[in-house]
């Protein structure tokens, strides 16, 4: 991310530059630790020899995880980095790790599943999961205090992110 591009506005005082340093380097750190999420999960698959899915579908299978949802519903359950989530849900219905059916109610909109080959890219990724949870703290020296004040920190920037389309700030 390039921090050195600037506004063609009147200087920023020494307090709104050191906003504007630290704001650069968060949404730079915020899309770099996306990207090495998707990296991790592709270590592990890798790691067990496993190719037929990539690291977002295994993260859209693990997201979905025993719900029954539409592809809206989906993508809003998360962000899925340079990805079509419509191509990936019908590549992975290809695949046989989703069911999917025509809703009842709307037959405009189509429910989907994970079966259970699905399921257990799921699990796979949850297992993932745990086993950096078991060793977090000990590791990344990362405890609940440091996880609650990031999490805080983050709701609060997605909700001032969410403001600025709502509002259009």
């Amino acid at each position: 991310m390039n921090t050195k591009l600037k506004p063609q506005s009147a200087p920023l005082d020494p307090q709104e530059e050191a906003i504007r340093s630290l704001y650069l380097e968060s949404l730079h750190l915020v899309e770099r630790l996306h990207r090495r999420l998707l990296d991790v999960i592709k270590d592990e698959f890798d790691r067990k020899g496993r190719s037929d899915v990539n690291a977002i579908q295994a993260l859209l299978l693990f997201n979905i995880g025993n719900a029954e949802l539409t592809a809206g519903e989906l993508r809003s359950r998360g962000y899925y980095l340079g990805s079509n989530v419509s191509y990936n849900v019908k590549k992975l219905v290809d695949l046989g790790f989703i069911n999917h059916q025509r809703s009842r109610v709307d037959r405009r909109s189509v429910r989907i599943s994970l079966t259970d080959a699905g399921q257990e890219i799921a699990e796979t990724v949850a297992k993932l999961y745990e086993r950096h949870i078991g060793s977090i703290q000990k590791v990344g020296g990362i405890g609940t205090d440091e996880f609650t004040q990031m999490n805080k920190l983050l709701q609060r920037l997605d909700r001032f992110w969410n403001d600025q389309i709502l509002y259009r700030l």
